[in-house]
C-alpha cells in the first residue's frame, strides 16, 4: 500500500491476526503516525460485523482519551471493505519484550513503568473508560521509560446503557492477564485493570506469570481459586516490600484489591527508596559474562543462566567465614565464584575447594534430609553465588534438571577422587586370575569388605 487515506505509507511496523499496523506520513500535520488497518470479509460475516464494532469502538473510546501514557489517536475511519486507525507513533519497545528472564528490566525501571500506567488507568476510568485488555503487548514504552498504553478495542465505555450496548463483548481479554471477575463474567469496574496490571508487574519482575498451567482450564480454575505466590520467591533479590503489593493487587476479593490507581501507585512509590536508583543492566551483564566463564556452568543454556541469576544472591564473604556448618539444618547452597573454603568433618579438614566448585549441594540434592554433614570456611575473601533452593524449585524444569546434572557430576568427580585417595591407603590388592565372569556360578558375585 503505497497511502492509507490522506497518510503515505513509509513500511509496516507490524503485522497481527487482525490488523496490519503502517509507520505513515501525516500531511497535514507534518509528524509521522502509526496506522492501524483492519481488512473485512476476509472471515465469516459475523467475524466482520465483531471486528467493525470492536474497531469502532476503539476508535470512539481512544479518541476521549488524553493523558501522556496513553496512546493518542488523531483519526478513525471506517469504510465498507476496511478501516484504519491513525495514531501517536511510539518510537519505542513493547514491555512483551522485556517479559523473559534473560531479558528482564531493572526494578526500578518497572516500578517507575508500572506507577504511570496505574495514574494511566485512573484517568481513563474517570472517563468512564476499563481497558479490559492490559497485558506486555499493549503497553509501549517511549523514550525516558514512557509507557504508552494502547489497543482500547475492546474497551468498555460505562457511561453507555449497557443493556444496549453492543459493543460489550463478553470473556473478551487474555486469560493469563483476565481477572477472575472477569473469566466468571461478572460485571467489571476500574478494579480488573488493575488486576491485570499487577500480573504484569510479576512478569516483568520475575519472567514469569503468577500462575501458570499446562492448560487453559487449569489456568482459569488456578487464576479463579489459587492464591499467587510471593514475588520474591521467584526473584530473591527483590524487597520484601513487594509481596505486599502484589498480594493485594492480584486479591480476589474486590474489597481487598486496590479500589483505584492512585492507591496502586502511592504503594508502589513508598518502597522506591530500597531499590537503587542506577541502571543494573550493565551489572547484570557482567554477572552473566562471569558465571559463563565457570565451568560448573558450561553446559547451560543462556537463558538458563539468565534464570541462574534471577533466584541467586551474590555474597561477599570475608575469611574465616563459615558458609555452611556441619549440624544445621537447611538446604542452602552455591557457587565460589572466587576465593577459596576448606571443607572439613568433625573437626578435621577434608579438602580445599576453589573457584567453580558448589558448596552444600549433598543437603539440596539428599532427597529427605536436609542436615549438614560437613562444614565449609572461607580460606580468603571469597564471592559466593547462593542459589536460593525454594525459587530455583520453582523454576522451570529445564533448569531444575541442568542444576541436578551439574551437581551430580560434580559429586561422582570428587567421589572418585576420595575413592583414590582411600584406595592409596589400603592394602595390596588382589591380582586377578586368567578366567572371566563367564565362570561365575549363577549366584552371582559374592561381595565381602575386607579389613583394612
Amino acid at each position: 500500500m503505497e497511502t492509507i487515506g490522506k497518510y503515505r505509507v513509509v513500511r509496516e511496523l507490524g503485522k497481527g491476526a487482525t490488523a496490519t499496523v503502517y509507520l505513515c506520513d501525516d500531511p497535514d500535520a507534518d509528524r509521522q503516525v502509526a496506522v492501524k488497518v483492519i481488512r473485512f470479509g476476509q472471515d465469516s460475516a459475523a467475524m466482520s460485523r465483531r471486528m467493525r464494532k470492536l474497531f469502532q469502538n476503539e476508535g470512539m473510546v481512544s479518541r476521549r482519551m488524553n493523558h501522556p501514557n496513553i496512546v493518542h489517536v488523531y483519526d478513525a475511519v471506517v469504510e465498507e471493505d476496511f478501516a484504519y486507525l491513525a495514531m501517536e507513533y511510539i518510537d519505542g519497545f513493547s514491555l512483551e519484550e522485556h517479559c523473559r528472564i534473560d531479558k528482564l528490566l531493572p526494578m526500578h525501571r518497572v516500578i517507575g513503568i508500572i506507577f504511570k500506567c496505574c495514574m494511566a488507568l485512573d484517568s481513563a476510568y474517570r472517563q468512564g473508560i476499563i481497558h479490559r485488555d492490559i497485558k506486555p503487548a499493549n503497553i509501549m514504552v517511549a523514550a525516558n521509560d514512557e509507557p504508552k498504553i494502547a489497543d482500547f478495542g475492546l474497551a468498555l465505555n460505562m457511561n453507555k446503557d449497557m443493556d444496549r450496548d453492543s459493543t460489550f463483548i463478553m470473556g473478551v481479554g487474555s486469560p493469563a492477564y483476565m481477572s477472575p471477575e472477569q473469566i466468571k463474567g461478572y460485571p467489571l469496574n476500574q478494579k480488573t485493570d488493575l488486576y491485570s496490571l499487577g500480573v504484569v508487574m510479576f512478569q516483568l519482575l520475575t519472567g514469569r506469570l503468577p500462575f501458570r498451567a499446562a492448560n487453559q482450564a487449569t489456568l482459569v480454575y488456578r487464576i479463579i481459586n489459587t492464591d499467587a505466590p510471593p514475588v520474591t520467591a521467584y526473584n530473591p533479590s527483590l524487597p520484601e516490600g513487594l509481596n505486599a503489593i502484589l498480594r493485594r493487587a492480584l486479591e480476589k476479593d474486590l474489597y481487598s484489591r486496590y479500589k483505584n490507581g492512585a492507591e496502586f501507585a502511592k504503594d508502589l512509590s513508598s518502597v522506591r527508596y530500597q531499590i537503587l536508583e542506577e541502571d543494573e543492566t550493565e551489572k547484570d551483564n557482567r554477572h552473566f559474562e562471569t558465571l559463563r566463564k565457570l565451568d560448573f556452568f558450561t553446559e547451560f543454556e543462556n537463558v538458563e543462566l539468565w534464570e541462574v541469576l534471577r533466584v541467586s544472591v551474590w555474597r561477599e564473604i570475608a575469611p574465616n567465614v563459615a558458609i555452611v556448618r556441619e549440624g544445621e539444618n537447611n538446604k542452602m547452597f552455591g557457587v565460589i565464584v572466587s576465593g577459596c573454603a576448606e571443607i572439613s568433618i568433625e573437626g578435621r579438614a577434608l579438602c580445599r575447594v576453589g573457584v567453580g566448585e558448589p558448596v552444600g549441594e549433598v543437603a539440596f540434592l539428599h532427597p529427605s534430609s536436609d542436615l549438614r554433614c560437613a562444614t565449609a570456611v572461607t580460606l580468603e575473601p571469597t564471592l559466593f553465588l547462593e542459589i536460593n533452593a525454594a525459587a530455583l524449585a520453582l523454576s522451570s524444569e529445564e533448569l531444575l534438571e541442568r542444576v541436578r546434572n551439574a551437581l551430580l557430576t560434580c559429586l561422582i568427580r570428587r567421589l572418585r577422587e576420595v575413592s583414590k585417595l582411600a584406595a592409596a591407603q589400603g592394602r595390596p590388592a588382589v591380582e586377578a586370575g586368567v578366567g572371566s565372569l563367564s565362570g561365575i556360578p549363577r549366584g552371582g558375585l559374592s561381595l565381602e569388605l575386607a579389613p583394612m
